[in-house]
């Protein structure tokens, strides 16, 4: 890795460039950059979420834990040809997945995203480990990407939305469904009929 920074400006990348890890410069707007910076910013949001007060231990300390397999991600995509996720990691979230969800009853109806404070970032969360693992995808039709990196993110992903559902039930004892069969508004315009039927 490299060295730490002790000046925070540098001018260097004031030409819309970024310098990689291994010294390469390349478009602010790179896909490795796109990748690495939303890996970031999930990274953020979790922190955002580990931020809210009252959270349950467990999954505190999940959460710490995984921010800090984030941040060695984001080197892994920094540093073309490093090596930092293992499949072993995407193991162990399928395991916290699993123990998580024995406590949930099973999920009949969509959910909104929402449920309480710490619920809804947790969501916001999930939502960004969506998008890392788009951005990750296009980086990897273009150069070589572990698996285990897209592998992780799905994993990630999944878990949120199951520690959401979690959070949702410890704040509010329940979740928030999606009434699919809700009243409309007055004047609401009706489905179009099926070309079929005409």
């Amino acid at each position: 890795m490299g060295n730490r920074l002790s000046k925070i400006y540098t001018r260097t990348g004031d030409d819309g460039t970024t310098g990689l890890g291994d010294g390469t410069r390349v478009p602010k707007d790179h896909a490795r950059v796109e990748a690495y910076g939303t890996v970031d910013e999930l990274n953020s949001a979790i922190g955002a979420l580990l931020a809210v007060p009252g959270l349950p231990d467990a999954v505190s300390a999940c959460l710490t834990d995984i921010q800090h397999e984030l941040f060695d991600m984001g080197g892994e995509l920094c540093i073309p040809g490093h090596r930092a996720i293992s499949a072993g990691q995407v193991t162990n979230l399928e395991r916290l997945l699993d123990g998580f969800n024995e406590t949930l009853p099973p999920l009949k109806e969509f959910i909104l995203p929402g449920g309480g404070p710490a619920a809804a970032a947790c969501h916001l969360a999930r939502t960004v480990a969506r998008r890392a693992e788009r951005r990750v995808c296009t980086l990897a039709r273009a150069e070589r990407v572990s698996p285990d990196v897209t592998q992780y993110l799905n994993r990630l992903s999944d878990l949120l939305f199951v520690l959401a559902r979690v959070l949702a039930r410890h704040e509010r004892g329940t979740e928030v469904l999606w009434r699919h069969e809700r009243s409309k508004p007055a004047g609401s315009a009706r489905p179009a009929k099926s070309a079929k039927k005409r």
